[in-house]
Parts: C-alpha cells; sequence; structure tokens
C-alpha cells in the first residue's frame, strides 16, 4: 500500500461539517460559483470562504477566479482516492481468523 494516511486523514475530515457535506453535494452537479454556494447555504461570505479554504488545501476541491468570483468543482481523482480507501471496509462480511487468540 502506498497511500498518504495523514493526507487522507486530513480529507475525511474536512467532509466532517454538515455545511462541507452539503457544498460536495452541491458540487456534483458540476462547477458552481461562490455566489451561487451562498445562496444555497444561506451562510456569510467569510464563512464560506473558510470552507472553500478547507475543501482546497485537502484537495478535495478545485478553485479558479473568474473576474471577482471564485468557481469551485470536485476534485473527482482525490474522491476516488477515498473511495479505493473505503472500499474494503464496506464489505457486509469480514472474515475472521477463529484460530487468533482461541
Amino acid at each position: 500500500m502506498n497511500r498518504n494516511y495523514n493526507q487522507m486523514a486530513l480529507a475525511l475530515k474536512a467532509l466532517s461539517d454538515p455545511n462541507r457535506l452539503v457544498i460536495i453535494d452541491y458540487l456534483v452537479e458540476g462547477e458552481q460559483c461562490a455566489c451561487k454556494i451562498l445562496e444555497q447555504l444561506h451562510i456569510t461570505q467569510p464563512t464560506l470562504s473558510h470552507h472553500m479554504r478547507i475543501l482546497c488545501e485537502t484537495d478535495l476541491v478545485h478553485c479558479r477566479r473568474e473576474g471577482k468570483w471564485m468557481h469551485y468543482s470536485l476534485n473527482g481523482v482525490k474522491f476516488q482516492e477515498l473511495r479505493e480507501l473505503l472500499e474494503p471496509y464496506s464489505a457486509t462480511e469480514y472474515a475472521s481468523d477463529a484460530g487468533c487468540c482461541s
């Protein structure tokens, strides 16, 4: 396994905030301007900037400036990495080693 668990942990921590989950859910529809995200969340611009800074620093979201507005989109590669990290834990049954500590 060649994963950076520290980076993955930071990304998962970034996703642990309800407002950031709403932002991610909104960005699934495609790139969005900060003004549109503000309309959806009913939060202040500084609060949105705080959440977006965290999402961008953890590489979950890409940002680009257009005029005075920032536009945000999901980083599909990062979400695929998170999916690959969590996928082994999604099995309904796990193999057990009955011989251990019995």
